[in-house]
């Protein structure tokens, strides 16, 4: 989700709705959630904390924030993902890094299949 109220709300409602269905959340994840300049300072445009809320609200885990960043939209105009491109970009480590979390998230949730026996 972004961090801006709508994005939050409609997150909220995708969250219930999953929730329903029994349908389990690897976790959420802030998108443009900053701008920061050259010299490290972060600008919130959008809004501070919307991902972490509904991540509490829904008992799911909070997996990070990805920037608004220059590289990032010019790789996706161009086709190619930012990770592949430029690896070593700090947005690709922590896009690696969600997909870390995401991936021991599922890890988590993967149950063995239940033993059925017959007599």
């Amino acid at each position: 989700t972004m961090p801006q109220a709508v994005s939050v709300s409609d997150a909220r409602r995708g969250a219930e709705a999953f929730q329903q269905l029994q349908v389990p959340i690897l976790g959420v994840i802030e998108n443009m959630a900053y701008f920061e300049t050259p010299d490290g300072k972060r600008t919130h445009i959008f809004g501070e904390g919307g991902a972490r809320r509904v991540a509490a609200e829904a008992g799911a885990p909070f997996l990070g924030e990805i920037p608004i960043d220059i590289a990032l939209r010019e790789s996706c105009d161009a086709g190619a993902p930012l990770v592949a491109t430029q690896p070593e970009h700090p947005v690709s480590k922590r896009f690696r890094g969600i997909a870390t979390t995401a991936q021991a998230n599922v890890a988590r949730m993967n149950k063995p299949a239940p033993t059925i026996r017959v007599k």
